[in-house]
């Protein structure tokens, strides 16, 4: 099954646009977790359980795995996510960005040794950069455009040839060149609901938005689902992570994320 239609038949089985990022900060971790050498991998995989019903898919952040030599832990949690909730896609938020061999690696790194569903990449070093992940046509390639950080302006809104803004640019060579076989998306921030709406339409329907920034991030959910939602009601994986995982501290916490799921999942059910 591909990327795209695993992502559209999530989104129909669990009515849900909810996104999890999962980034295990083991600072922020129950004291049960204290001192266990797998403690990523058990804290990221009940949060899977606990969230699993209110979701679309899971985000894991790999640079909070690689930073604590916990790769090994990641591969495992991906395995968990494929064994138990296999209908839900895993994007592999690592923001790639380079040319020739050393792409086809990164995608090798993604797709093969993760086995994730899809993987974000930055667009900076134009098509050649992007092209080797399109080889793997099963798997999604979810493109930086209009990043939810307030440093994103600095070249972002940068003015191109044709008066449009670079990642309104980046949106039109995605929906008209590099989506070759349909298998590309884009990641847009909910902070900035405006853009959200400018990039929808300019790519169409048919496009999925990875939308960061709800949550600890303060995007409006309800501005953010008028803007980047699609004819069907569906189109866009909307981001949160830290509301989720630290939910509580205390002896609750898979409950207290699993609730802080459904919370997040409902609030964007009604305003689609």
């Amino acid at each position: 099954m591909t990327f795209t239609r695993k992502l559209d038949q999530a989104w129909a089985d669990s009515n849900s646009l909810l996104m999890v990022g999962l980034d295990p900060d083991p600072q922020r971790f129950p004291a049960e977790l204290t001192d266990r050498p797998d403690a990523i991998l058990q804290f990221c995989s009940a949060i899977v359980d606990a969230t699993a019903p209110y979701v679309c898919g899971f985000k894991p952040q790999i640079a909070y795995f690689a930073s604590r030599r916990a790769e090994d832990q990641l591969e495992a949690l991906c395995a968990y996510i494929r064994e138990h909730h296999p209908t839900l896609p895993i994007v592999l938020d690592a923001k790639r960005g380079d040319i020739g061999s050393t792409a086809e690696n990164y995608a090798r790194e993604a797709f093969e040794r993760f086995d994730a569903d899809a993987v974000t990449v930055s667009p900076y070093m134009g098509f050649d950069s992007i092209e080797p992940y399109l080889a793997w046509r099963d798997r999604g390639v979810i493109i930086l455009c209009r990043t939810s950080n307030p440093g994103g302006s600095d070249l972002q809104f940068l003015t191109t040839d044709n008066g449009d803004p670079l990642y309104l640019r980046v949106a039109e060579l995605v929906g008209t060149k590099w989506n070759t076989n349909g298998q590309c998306g884009l990641v847009v921030g909910a902070t900035f609901p405006k853009e959200l709406a400018a990039v929808r339409q300019r790519v169409g329907d048919s496009v999925p938005l990875l939308v960061p920034g709800i949550g600890a991030q303060g995007g409006d959910i309800p501005a953010t689902v008028q803007a980047g939602g699609n004819a069907a009601g569906t189109g866009m994986m909307i981001n949160s992570s830290r509301a989720i995982l630290y939910a509580s501290g205390g002896d609750d916490w898979r409950e207290a994320a699993g609730r802080a799921a459904k919370a997040t999942r409902d609030a964007i059910n009604a305003v689609r």
